[in-house]
């Protein structure tokens, strides 16, 4: 059975030189990948955006983008004419992919979405994200039919917004690894700790890259996973961990990339049926974005891991402890 994906690279959302713009996906080769075919999306409904925001902040996020083009909050997050359609757009994209792998059309699936969604609260947009497409996604998922979902977010940044619309559901899951102390300033080892394992935390050093990455895969993201048993297994995918992305200073490669995307895909056939559906965040350098969804689409169609020739240059800290402190505080 094929490997699914949307491809929503919203042209006209652009901002002068920010960073989170088209040219991030510009290289992108998914004609040459084998074993995955491209379907086709939908604008989501306002229903469908409720799930997880206010209808307040909808109509707001509308409004804005009408007055577009203009910076809405210090992170800076942009508006442009187009912002809102697109947003929907990006939302009914990772929708096509969830409703397909939930139908059984396909096992896995990856959308290829912009503008991205983790930092998006159910009360305001943020961090360069408009709505929260992998928690609208999982909240859907929910209302149709299954029981618990899970998100694993391995972006660079601590996936606040995520976190936020999951976080008060105790059908959903929601595991977020990111360097600490930096945007947004939250994900804190002990943040969540009320939630007993459901909500897990791992804020990481700066330096940590692929050893660290394989290390927390083993310790915290499987057993979080083994515990939580969830049926549909979604993965906020940034690739600004990357050594080489200007955001973070984390050291995480291409080979990393795979690793991980392979753990969670065995992890999704083990408890999930094989039911999991990748949603790209951050990454902000093309090449590093291009290899890190090559990498997970590797993964998803048992492929071998890509031959790309990266290697960090950077030393590695030791994250034991840490990893330690985090099974401690999160009963795993």
């Amino acid at each position: 059975m094929n490997t699914l994906y949307t491809y929503i690279p919203s042209l006209e959302h652009r901002f002068h030189d920010h960073p989170e713009r088209p040219g991030r996906l510009d290289a992108l080769q998914l004609g040459i990948i084998p074993g995955i075919e491209e379907i086709q999306a939908a604008a989501a409904s306002f229903d469908d955006v409720s799930r997880v925001h206010t209808p307040a902040m909808i109509e707001q996020l509308e409004a804005w983008s009408a007055e577009g083009p203009g910076i809405i909050d210090h992170a800076p997050t942009y508006v442009t004419p187009t912002s809102y359609k697109d947003a929907l757009m990006a939302v009914g994209a990772v929708l096509a992919c969830t409703r397909a792998v939930q139908r059984g059309d396909a096992r896995r699936a990856f959308a290829l979405v912009r503008p991205p969604g983790h930092h998006a609260e159910p009360h305001r947009s943020m961090g360069f994200c408009l709505f929260s497409n992998a928690a609208i996604a999982a909240k859907t998922a929910l209302a149709e039919g299954l029981e618990r979902v899970a998100v694993v977010d391995f972006d660079v940044h601590h996936g606040n917004g995520t976190q936020a619309a999951l976080a008060v559901d105790p059908r959903a899951g929601f595991l977020s690894t990111h360097q600490e102390g930096i945007y947004p300033q939250s994900g804190s080892l002990s943040e969540m700790a009320h939630t007993g394992g459901r909500v897990i935390n791992v804020p990481l050093p700066s330096g940590t890259g692929e050893q660290g990455f394989g290390l927390l895969t083993e310790r915290i993201i499987t057993p979080f996973v083994r515990k939580f048993r969830p049926q549909m297994l979604f993965v906020s995918a940034g690739y600004d961990a990357h050594w080489s992305d200007q955001l973070a200073s984390l050291s995480m490669t291409a080979g990393g990339y795979y690793a991980i995307s392979r753990k969670l895909v065995e992890l999704a056939d083990e408890f999930c049926g094989g039911r999991i559906v990748f949603v790209l965040e951050g990454g902000y350098d093309a090449l590093n974005v291009a290899n890190g969804v090559a990498a997970a689409f590797a993964a998803m169609t048992g492929a071998q891991q890509p031959d790309v020739p990266d290697e960090s240059p950077y030393g590695e800290p030791d994250i034991s402890k840490r990893l330690g402190d985090v099974i401690s505080v999160n009963g795993l």
